[in-house]
């Protein structure tokens, strides 16, 4: 079974990460949290120490269900200086595979220009980052491929809207429910 990665660099924001890999897990959707380093310890950007489940090292793209990058400064910047999960990133997008970010991530992707003619929306502020998108203001948007999301107060949405796409509406509706969530 292809597994959901979660990818954690130094800085990353624990509510948008944790929260995805949490829900996920609810709805039995094999999902493993990935530093970007050769250190399973990661450190947040409100110093919370996270153990990941694996390093970059030790996955394999042909594994991957989808390439999650969570938001958070500097986090962002970390991703984006990770030539190796950078080139995982465009493998995907070159064969129409999943990516999803959030907050400040869906910068990454307009800087590669992969949300070029796609809906997209990302941390306010932040829109002119998002090269060739046409910005929603949405909490979550997916367009083909890509998901983007506005940031922590819209983990939950974001989350669910990845049950939608890997399980199903009903699915997410009653992980809704059952989280009372918007209840």
């Amino acid at each position: 079974m292809k597994e959901c990665y979660v990818f954690l660099a130094e800085g990353f924001e624990e509510i948008e990460a944790l929260t995805v890999v949490d829900i996920l897990r609810r709805d039995n959707i094999v999902t493993r949290t990935v530093s970007i380093t050769k250190d399973k310890e990661v450190m947040g950007s409100h110093n919370i120490k996270v153990i990941a489940d694996k390093v970059l090292s030790d996955i394999q793209i042909s594994d991957a269900a989808i390439l999650i990058l969570p938001g958070g400064m500097p986090g962002t910047l970390n991703l984006k200086e990770c030539e190796p999960l950078m080139d995982m990133v465009k493998q995907f997008a070159q064969t129409n595979r999943r990516i999803a970010a959030i907050c400040a991530a869906p910068t990454i992707l307009g800087d590669m220009g992969l949300l070029e003619g796609k809906k997209a929306c990302c941390y306010p502020g932040m829109e002119d980052q998002l090269k060739g998108a046409q910005v929603c203001k949405d909490d979550v948007v997916t367009d083909g491929n890509i998901t983007t999301s506005r940031g922590l107060g819209t983990a939950i949405p974001f989350a669910l809207e990845l049950v939608r796409i890997f399980d199903s509406e009903t699915e997410a509706g009653a992980l809704k429910r059952k989280i009372v969530y918007n209840q």
